[in-house]
């Protein structure tokens, strides 16, 4: 099963992150589809941060994120070496938190060919902490890549804004989200009520069913 097949209702952004992790592994394409400084926005539920990791994998795998192989594992489980994911723990990220992550941007990478930084809930940013981020998104090292994920365009600095490729995504359909959960084990019926009762949120329709389920 491929990394994609993870990411529901979003059949236009998995068309273009494929397209980006493929040209990443062709650095010397015409084509622009890859970028060193992503954007992923997008209501809750629709899947910011699954992308973001998914697109990881991709960037990473050999295969374009086959799924199946050590890399793309090490990567959906949060053990790849050069895959730093950064999730907030406090209410604004911190002077500090930033200098950690620019100094984690600045390492080439230990084992791929890219060192990828993802910030979940990067709206956390405050004008401190985003000024000093700016310059290592704007002039990264070439082997670096920064993927920030937030509800809206609007919940981030417009200079980094404007350094960034905009992804949006959207709420996807219950049946989507119904045909996820059955994929992953879940009966029809339940898997088509959680979804129903999630309104389309993946994590929660995803909570709902194994909740009932148990």
């Amino acid at each position: 099963m491929a990394v994609w097949d993870r990411l529901v209702g979003q059949a236009r952004a998995i068309e273009l992150l494929d397209r980006a992790a493929r040209d990443a592994h062709a650095p010397d394409t015409k084509s622009n589809s890859m970028t060193h400084a992503w954007l992923f926005t997008g209501p809750p539920g629709a899947g910011r941060s699954t992308a973001a990791i998914l697109f990881a994998a991709a960037i990473l795998c050999e295969n374009f994120g086959c799924g199946t192989c050590s890399i793309c594992k090490q990567v959906l489980n949060d053990q790849h070496p050069d895959v730093n994911r950064f999730i907030p723990q406090q209410i604004t990220i911190t002077r500090d938190e930033s200098e950690s992550l620019i100094r984690e941007a600045s390492v080439m990478p230990l084992t791929g060919d890219y060192r990828i930084i993802i910030i979940e809930d990067a709206d956390r940013l405050s004008e401190v902490s985003g000024n000093m981020l700016l310059k290592s998104i704007e002039e990264p090292h070439s082997r670096a890549v920064w993927i920030l994920c937030t509800p809206s365009v609007d919940d981030v600095l417009p200079t980094i804004r404007s350094r960034c490729r905009t992804l949006s995504l959207a709420t996807p359909a219950w049946q989507e989200v119904s045909q996820l959960l059955i994929r992953e084990g879940i009966e029809p019926a339940m898997a088509a009520y959680s979804a129903r009762a999630a309104q389309g949120h993946v994590g929660r329709a995803r909570g709902l069913a194994t909740d009932e389920a148990t």
